[in-house]
């Protein structure tokens, strides 16, 4: 049972064409969760890591120049569990939306956890298929070997949402297919009873969200760049506005937007 969960920002960006906010946000966020339970800690994705910070040029330079992430130490969920009084040891599972190098960047700070992932967003990182796959995995982010869990799409059902995977009764792993191949949106039971959806790289941009859809384009660009199935990451995102139109007991958020993670923390 979940006891208290706790809003974290592990990697504060800052886009490149981000001033006036018209082609990019001003700042974004490596929105994260820490999720309480009797039996052990649990973060849903991890930012950006110490590893990434003592070896920034690992994140490449496309990525710094364009993204230009503060890689502040302070903001690696390690350091901010540490302020809440947790050891790295504390953490007996990392569950990550995908294994993009701003979600994943951080599990090497938690050796001994479990790290679940979709089981294809596992098999594309360790065997790119295409040259966007080869360009957006980093390997030096979990060469320390870590005690991976993966999981096959299909099973349970969730709001509408199939093919899930329960990883017990508070956390539930999504299939969101688009960004990469194997993305996926994690929701966590809060201890009130409702849920939290962390949907990932499904959308960046709280608007695309809404009915009628807002849209920041720039953002919109760099989605379908980045989109390894772009007609499946529509789709769900069409999905997700149903979902919150439909269910207001589910919370939606994307990792990014820090209008989404301000009210939350």
């Amino acid at each position: 049972m979940t006891t208290r969960i706790h809003h974290l920002d592990c990697g504060t960006m800052h886009p490149f064409g981000a001033p006036g906010g018209r082609l990019m946000p001003r700042r974004m966020v490596a929105h994260c969760l820490l999720v309480e339970r009797p039996e052990g800690l649990v973060l849903v994705d991890s930012g950006f890591g110490t590893g990434d910070l003592a070896d920034r040029k690992r994140l490449g330079r496309p990525f710094l120049s364009l993204v230009r992430p503060e890689l502040a130490p302070e903001q690696t969920a390690v350091a901010q569990l540490a302020a809440l009084g947790h050891a790295p040891d504390d953490v007996t599972d990392v569950v990550l939306t995908h294994l993009d190098v701003d979600h994943a960047g951080g599990i090497g700070d938690f050796p001994h956890a479990r790290i679940h992932v979709a089981a294809e967003e596992h098999r594309a990182a360790m065997d790119p298929a295409t040259l966007l796959e080869k360009r957006r995995y980093i390997p030096a982010q979990w060469a320390h070997g870590p005690q991976w869990r993966t999981h096959e799409a299909g099973g349970d059902d969730w709001f509408g949402f199939s093919g899930v995977r329960a990883l017990g009764d508070d956390v539930v792993l999504i299939p969101l297919r688009g960004h990469t191949r194997g993305h996926s949106g994690v929701a966590v039971r809060t201890p009130e009873g409702g849920w939290l959806l962390h949907a990932g790289d499904s959308y960046f941009w709280h608007g695309e969200l809404e009915r009628p859809p807002a849209y920041n384009y720039g953002l919109v660009g760099f989605q379908k760049l980045m989109a390894v199935h772009e007609k499946e990451r529509r789709t769900n995102q069409e999905r997700l506005r149903e979902l919150r139109a439909g269910h207001p007991e589910v919370t939606v958020f994307s990792a990014h937007d820090e209008t989404e993670l301000a009210p939350l923390l």
